[in-house]
């Protein structure tokens, strides 16, 4: 159970029996598949082994990701992925080139518009549409890494095994800013160390919630970005509510990021008192040293966001060094802890 409360049926909220509501969803749905089969041409395959048939697949699309993907790349390995699927959004770093060194990695480029390709999701659901059918596929960024009950111990594949067992073909996850403490740019990182040894704090209860009018997802914000760039306009802070882990049909489609997804039943995945469901967390590891970088280019490209106005003071801030961390700030000690303080649910998953 989630240490915050839960706003339900705010707003106009439409009712699921609602057949005109239906009807739109589905189009809309529709809509989003047709947007992403018209981008199939903006990405090519160039490099890497044929998709293997039977395990979990990992999409993701990348830019200049050198500093993370080598330990990425461990993380969900030592979860038992069986194989990545990346597009590589026109990196310059080497980043394509490590990855087509890499045994269980196959990468599509494209030097198209990260932002007029919904932000990489029309170029994924491409991939899914063609490799991920009737197969669970978690999708993240090269800055999430998943965490969930018993992962030191259980693979990706028993958890799906469980959730095939209890019926489940969605799995959902809070993402989870972690930062250091002190000024971002005086972490000592290099690439294919662990970052959660750098980023070791997260704010632990400063989160809100409630059920989304429209998809029905749990809409949760906070977090140390929202406590310190978004006080004055909390309703613009980031989304952390995430549905990664999907068992794939040609049908479905998400809609923003992997924050909500179509079919609108796929996003139930959240404990809310039933004591049935098994979620996770994604420590988003955003703040290392290269985020100043990264947060000028964004200021130039306007690529990550539909109004990256909007996200102007947000950019600048990082620029100039924050130290994000304060004295409500807890240090990070593995899942359990993630567990006990209701960041994350068991579940029936014993």
């Amino acid at each position: 159970m989630f240490p915050f409360d839960v706003q339900k049926n705010q707003g106009n909220t439409q009712p699921r029996n609602d057949a005109v509501f239906a009807y739109r969803m589905r189009w809309k749905r529709r809509r989003l598949l047709y947007r992403a089969w018209k981008r199939r041409a903006e990405i090519t395959r160039v490099s890497g082994p044929a998709v293997p048939d039977k395990g979990v697949l990992v999409f993701s699309t990348m830019r200049n990701e050198m500093l993370r993907i080598e330990h990425w790349l461990a993380h969900y390995r030592s979860l038992g992925a069986s194989h990545f699927l990346i597009v590589d959004n026109n990196s310059d770093d080497g980043t394509p080139a490590f990855l087509a060194q890499q045994p269980d990695v196959t990468v599509w480029s494209t030097p198209n518009s990260y932002k007029a390709s919904r932000f990489g999701v029309d170029w994924l659901t491409c991939l899914q549409h063609k490799y991920g059918h009737n197969r669970w596929c978690l999708t993240v960024d090269a800055d999430e890494l998943l965490v969930y009950p018993a992962c030191l111990t259980r693979s990706l594949t028993d958890l799906t095994s469980h959730l095939d067992a209890e019926g489940r073909t969605a799995f959902g996850a809070l993402m989870l800013d972690m930062y250091p403490k002190g000024p971002i740019s005086q972490v000592d990182y290099s690439a294919s160390e662990d970052p959660i040894g750098v980023l070791e704090w997260f704010d632990a209860d400063n989160y809100r919630a409630k059920l989304h009018p429209v998809f029905g997802n749990l809409w949760i914000q906070g977090g140390v970005r929202d406590r310190l760039f978004f006080g004055a306009q909390p309703e613009r802070s980031p989304t952390l509510n995430k549905t990664p882990l999907v068992k794939w049909q040609r049908g479905y489609a998400y809609v923003t990021s992997t924050h909500q997804i179509l079919p609108r039943r796929l996003n139930d995945v959240f404990e809310l008192g039933s004591g049935d469901r098994v979620s996770g967390v994604l420590l988003h590891t955003k703040f290392l040293p290269n985020i100043r970088d990264k947060s000028k280019e964004e200021l130039s490209r306007a690529q990550h966001f539909e109004n990256s106005n909007l996200y102007a003071t947000y950019y600048n801030a990082l620029i100039d060094d924050p130290d994000l961390w304060s004295e409500s700030s807890v240090k990070y000690a593995g899942p359990k802890q993630l567990l006990d303080l209701g960041l994350m649910s068991q579940g029936k998953w014993e």
